[in-house]
């Protein structure tokens, strides 16, 4: 038969991706079940979004608080059970607003932002999850603190009534991933925290396998952008 058919359903880069995390997880003895799937859709308009929401994909991630305030209103006025989740660094003067946006924020870095958000959940009355994110492979230019900070941050933001939901990274560019996943892994049992937002279009396969429960997919979803 002519695969090319017009019989022939084409696979969605969704279908991939769900395709390929389900298939690392069992490799790992894992269910895919246990991975959360964020469609990373920072610098994408409203239509190129709403093909990924037909398709049933709920869970989307923003880099910018003001750019994801521009377009998911409208959107969660047709999708309201979409979760957003923030996974750009977060000025702490732009705390409240995330707050009010955000269902989870995966950049939680340093005490200045735990005192802030802290302060903005309270007058808000929501809590939002929050992954810390640890700079893995202490780079200068890279968000995250320090690995050696996990435990006394993680104390300040339990001390201010923030939920924490695991640990987040983004290992150096261009080396194998692995090691840095494997690390991340290791400080969050040590810390007793069972999430681990790792993993993005070029390795979310092995963070999958090395115990990612979130990953943040954006061109292997979207196409490369210009």
């Amino acid at each position: 038969m002519d695969q090319s058919s017009p019989q022939t359903p084409a696979v969605t880069p969704l279908a991939e991706v769900q395709g390929r995390i389900a298939r690392a997880a069992l490799l790992a003895g894992r269910s895919a079940d246990d991975v959360t799937l964020i469609a990373i859709s920072k610098t994408h308009d409203a239509d190129a979004i709403l093909p990924l929401l037909g398709q049933g994909q709920r869970h989307f991630g923003e880099n910018r608080v003001q750019e994801a305030q521009g377009k998911w209103p409208d959107l969660r006025a047709r999708y309201p059970d979409v979760t957003l989740h923030l996974v750009g660094q977060l000025q702490s003067n732009k705390a409240a607003e995330a707050v009010a946006l955000f269902d989870v924020i995966h950049s939680l870095d340093r005490p200045s932002l735990v005192a802030a958000l802290g302060k903005a959940m309270a007058a808000a009355g929501r809590r939002v999850p929050c992954f810390i994110q640890v700079n893995i492979g202490a780079e200068a230019q890279k968000g995250g603190c320090a690995i050696a900070d996990v435990p006394g941050l993680l104390d300040a933001a339990r001390e201010a009534e923030i939920p924490v939901a695991g640990l987040m990274c983004v290992p150096p560019a261009d080396v194998e991933a692995a090691p840095y996943f494997a690390l991340l892994a290791k400080i969050a049992r040590e810390q007793g925290l069972a999430g681990l937002s790792m993993g993005m279009s070029g390795d979310y396969e092995t963070a999958v396998m090395l115990g990612a429960t979130h990953v943040r997919v954006g061109s292997a979803l979207f196409g490369a952008r210009g």
